[in-house]
């Protein structure tokens, strides 16, 4: 992670995905997707995002 990391909300993973709230968490339970608590919200790096879907890809093509 670098200073310049971009934080995304839950909802705008929800978005971005296309999925429920409950599957968002579920990603970030099971650890499949990195987050952070930043006081009670939790936030997800843009870039945890981006190797998350590139990991899915890689296993899809495998």
């Amino acid at each position: 992670m670098t200073a310049s990391t971009e934080f995304l909300t839950v909802p705008q993973v929800m978005e971005r995905l296309q999925l429920g709230r409950t599957a968002v968490y579920a990603l970030i339970h099971t650890r499949q997707l990195a987050s952070i608590t930043l006081g009670r919200a939790r936030r997800i790096p843009a870039d945890a995002l981006t190797d998350f879907i590139q990991t899915r890809l890689d296993r899809e093509a495998a």
